[in-house]
């Protein structure tokens, strides 16, 4: 059973994983960078995305596991969304890292590349996307409804449509600072190879502890909430006009809604 969690694993974090390069691929159509507008659009749209995908593709399943199980929901999926943001808080404190438009690096000091620093901020965005969609595909091997796979595709379709700029994002801007379009793709591409990897370490955590699915799920959503709120929609609401940000977050969130409710 294992093995077929982690093959699933495998194929919908790879998806997402895809869906980023393809992003990051842009930089060799296009010759400028991003306007400050669809960048905002951009971070919107994956934090409206992210927002969802917490609630119906995490949380809920989490506490559906819990009741199933005869648990008091609120240690397991209260006590594991906490410790999700803690530790994506502990990695904001300790991993050096410099978000795209920011002159100031983060994290604990260190003398690296400005391209690092930046992959690396995208990398931690990705940390908790791909625990998701591993996750998520996990539970669809166990659960022989047919509803579960289809419910895992819809989170990995809504992961892809917010990874694709993503890619773009971390590209586009590397080429417009004399970095080579092929180095830029790289970077790009680089910092969604971390989702197949988490994705499939918190497969294998899950499955090799009995009961520990519902902690695990939270523990995705809080993670996930964490970087919406401390990064995408701080960074999507930059400037004096917000309203592209604001709508971008609204679209993010019915987009990632309707695919639960229609593939789900």
């Amino acid at each position: 059973m294992l093995q077929r969690e982690l093959l699933y694993a495998a194929l919908g974090t790879g998806f997402t994983c895809l869906a980023t390069a393809l992003g990051a691929a842009m930089v060799f159509f296009f010759k400028k960078d991003m306007s400050h507008t669809m960048q905002k659009v951009f971070l919107g749209f994956a934090a409206g995305v992210m927002i969802a995908a917490s609630v119906w593709s995490l949380l809920i399943p989490a506490m559906d596991m819990a009741e199933a199980r005869g648990e008091n929901i609120l240690l397991p999926v209260g006590g594991g969304f906490l410790l999700g943001g803690l530790f994506l808080l502990v990695l904001d404190r300790l991993l050096p890292h410099l978000h795209i438009g920011s002159g100031e690096a983060e994290g604990l000091p260190a003398h690296w590349k400005r391209t690092t620093m930046i992959v690396l901020a995208v990398t931690l965005h990705n940390i908790p996307e791909g625990m998701a969609v591993g996750l998520s595909f996990s539970v669809a091997a166990q659960d022989t409804a047919p509803g579960a796979l289809a419910a895992a595709a819809a989170l990995a379709i809504g992961m892809g449509l917010q990874n694709f700029p993503e890619g773009a994002a971390v590209s586009l801007p590397m080429k417009s600072q004399g970095i080579s379009s092929r180095k830029a793709f790289a970077c790009g591409a680089v910092s969604g190879v971390v989702e197949p990897v988490f994705g499939l370490l918190t497969v294998l955590i899950a499955g090799s502890i009995t009961g520990i699915m519902p902690w695990i799920l939270s523990f995705a959503a809080g993670a996930m909430i964490y970087v919406v709120v401390e990064e995408l929609i701080p960074e999507a609401q930059l400037g004096e006009h917000s309203h592209a940000g604001t709508g971008s977050v609204m679209a993010g969130f019915l987009v990632m809604m309707l695919l639960d409710a229609a593939l789900g």
